[in-house]
């Protein structure tokens, strides 16, 4: 593993998200982040899920993605649930409730949504109220440091993280503008397009995950897009602070939840398979 432990040591910039993961890295491990959207298959089956990505060994990070009607930067797995929760009636709201159920399990929330949806809520009174819930930080896929003014003061007042994303096609100067502006951590798309699984992972991640340190090493990179086993985990544990998850974990919930118990026995067993990868990563 490329990473060295103790290296972060600007702790204001680390928030609390990316002092979770440095102490995973302190351990001689990358972290493991587990995306699943609120409402899906139902709010309550959901809550359920979000409860049993903490199960065992489970996460250190739960990412709580907020459905969205245009979900751009979505695979079609996440479209298709997240148009589901939508049809079912899911509300930003019970995203705070995922938050609150995760934190209850003693693991970190984080929350991913498109900028349209907390601007309509409000940006201090959807920091406020995440951060009431439990919430540590705020990823925002669609939106861009230098147009994040109103963003970077609402979450400076409630003391939430602000992870930006950067991705393959990012200018070096780009890279290192998003990850001042970031708290935390940065996440970087490890390929270009949408999200999803894939058999195998980008070559290009451990290219956009060396750019980001040599621009700014205080901070912890997290890798995304495509991981869907235990042995992807463990490759990109080798260069990344955070192996991301999403579809992979998606796809062990029926749209119907008509077993979620069988559909939650899955999903704790392939956290399991990708907690072991990660900490397999460095062997």
């Amino acid at each position: 593993m490329s990473v060295t432990v103790n290296r972060f040591t600007d702790q204001d910039r680390l928030g609390i998200s990316g002092k979770v993961i440095a102490n995973c890295v302190d351990e001689g491990r990358a972290a493991l982040i587990a995306y699943l959207p609120v409402g899906y298959p139902s709010v309550e089956d959901s809550l359920d899920a979000f409860r049993a990505l903490t199960d065992g060994v489970g996460v250190d990070l739960v990412e709580i993605g907020l459905p969205y009607s245009d979900p751009v930067l979505d695979g079609v797995v996440i479209q298709h649930a997240t148009t589901k929760a939508l049809r079912r009636g899911v509300r930003t709201r019970d995203a705070f409730r995922a938050a609150e159920a995760v934190a209850e399990r003693g693991c970190t929330p984080l929350v991913m949504t498109y900028w349209n949806l907390i601007e309509q809520y409000g940006p201090d009174e959807f920091a406020r109220d995440f951060k009431a819930a439990g919430g540590a930080g705020v990823i925002t896929p669609d939106l861009t440091p230098d147009e994040a003014e109103v963003w970077t003061a609402a979450t400076d007042k409630h003391g939430l993280d602000r992870i930006f994303l950067i991705a393959p096609s990012s200018t070096d100067e780009r890279i290192a503008s998003t990850m001042a502006s970031c708290r935390g951590w940065v996440y970087a798309t490890s390929v270009m397009g949408v999200t999803g699984t894939r058999t195998t992972t980008s070559s290009a991640a451990p290219v956009i995950a060396d750019r980001a340190r040599r621009a700014d090493h205080a901070l912890p990179v997290g890798i995304g897009l495509g991981v869907s086993n235990g042995d992807q985990a463990a490759e990109v544990a080798q260069y990344a602070d955070a192996v991301i998850v999403g579809s992979a974990l998606l796809g062990c919930l029926d749209s119907d939840g008509a077993d979620m118990p069988g559909d939650l026995d899955r999903l704790r067993d392939l956290v399991d398979e990708l907690a072991a990868g990660v900490r397999r990563g460095q062997e």
